[in-house]
């Protein structure tokens, strides 16, 4: 084995540090955002759209994305990545909620860069007995960053002020940002610009690694047209994690709150309750392949079917037992991410229908993404309840058994 293919410790030390940083910047804002819809004279409606801006980036802002990564390479890409995600995180620390939206933006832009250049760096430089357990460690170190911030925003917040608190998140781009500048030292040409090593590991990644990239997780890519679009199976896939995304993004960003109304809590411990969502994530993101191991494909999809089923319904019927569904829930949300692209790689042909069927599922479903947490705002500002948000999340749930349901048939059938 050369140097080149040994396991590459500070590389993925880097990749795991960046990880943290791809969600919880923008899930920060779940715990305390009752508080700055209060102080800024919001509604909940307007106050939900701090995380929406964020998720629409995801959905708009990939050929920016992939656009950095072709001219500065993998590497100059991840620190434009986590320099965003500083500056967004500064820019938000203004008292204004323009400001804020503004600064969620540039977070949501930077870090599409991040979701769509990592997995690039994982085909290139781990070794490939090694990519399946570096992307799922990569897919639980993403919900370990949400888990981080959900469990301390909300304390934080209590002792010193909501801007403060989520002003602390900048902790976590700066350690991923002071790792990532030492590999690209240690692995600088003498001589080299970091710009001219950047076209080096550009070419070094191959020219078209940003559009030939077919992955097997929550983020988006580019690729060219094919027969994917003629695929049913791949039409079935984008119901089923639009489905996913806004019911994802709904609960994400009211289930603090929801666990404040619904078990009188107050907003720290509502905050730790909300965190177990992310938490079981982590296990969640482990389920769907242990699973497969031992059985058809039908039965862990239906398996994650019945978990997002299950935390909006048992929500509605036993609120009392919110620990439960949350984890529940936890482990759906993330089991969603894979199955949906396990179904989706055994549905397409090539390298490059894959590519093409993942931006297609990622792209609309990012775009659904943004309509879950204003509908569900919406919805409980009308009623003055959380009963009519979580039919809501539970017809979202329905929606995605159901597509998810028909995409294995018509695939059984082809």
């Amino acid at each position: 084995m050369t140097a080149r293919r040994a396991f590459p410790w500070l590389v993925v030390a880097g990749i795991l540090a960046v990880a943290l940083c791809l969600r919880a910047p923008i899930l920060g804002v779940s715990p305390v955002l009752r508080d700055i819809v209060a102080d800024l004279g919001l509604d909940s409606t307007s106050g939900s759209m701090l995380m929406t801006v964020a998720v629409a980036m995801f959905a708009v802002a990939t050929p920016v994305a992939s656009l950095v990564i072709r001219r500065a390479g993998p590497e100059l890409a991840v620190i434009v990545c986590l320099a965003g995600v500083i500056a967004g995180t500064l820019i938000r620390m203004l008292p204004s909620f323009t400001a804020m939206l503004i600064g969620m933006a540039v977070m949501g832009v930077t870090i599409t860069i991040g979701n769509v250049v990592v997995p690039v760096i994982i085909r290139r430089d781990v070794p490939e007995r090694h990519v399946a357990t570096v992307t799922a460690a990569y897919a639980a170190v993403i919900n370990v960053g949400a888990l981080l911030v959900t469990l301390t925003t909300a304390p934080l917040a209590e002792a010193m002020g909501w801007p403060a608190a989520l002003a602390a998140s900048i902790v976590l781009p700066i350690a991923a940002l002071a790792l990532w500048i030492v590999h690209m030292l240690r692995d600088r040409e003498p001589g080299a610009t970091w710009a001219e090593q950047g076209v080096r590991s550009r070419h070094a990644s191959g020219s078209g690694a940003t559009e030939s990239i077919s992955l097997t997780g929550p983020v988006p890519v580019m690729g060219r047209r094919g027969g994917a679009l003629r695929n049913p199976v791949v039409w079935l896939l984008t119901l089923t994690f639009a489905g996913q995304s806004a019911g994802y993004y709904a609960l994400s960003t009211w289930l603090p709150a929801i666990a404040a109304d619904l078990t009188d809590s107050s907003a720290s411990k509502a905050g730790a309750l909300a965190s177990l969502f992310q938490a079981t994530a982590i296990a969640g993101a482990f389920l769907v392949p242990l699973l497969a191991r031992f059985f058809p494909i039908v039965v862990p999809a239906m398996t994650v079917a019945a978990g997002w089923i299950t935390i909006s319904l048992g929500l509605l019927l036993a609120p009392e037992l919110y620990v439960l569904w949350a984890s529940i829930g936890g482990v759906a949300q993330a089991g969603g991410f894979v199955v949906v692209f396990t179904v989706l790689v055994r549905a397409v042909r090539s390298d490059r229908e894959a590519a093409t069927a993942s931006a297609v599922v990622q792209g609309f479903a990012y775009v659904a993404g943004t309509l879950g947490a204003p509908v569900a705002a919406f919805l409980h500002d009308a009623t003055g309840a959380w009963t009519a948000p979580l039919v809501f999340t539970l017809a979202l749930a329905a929606l995605f058994t159901a597509s998810l349901a028909a995409a294995l048939v018509v695939l059984a059938r082809r």
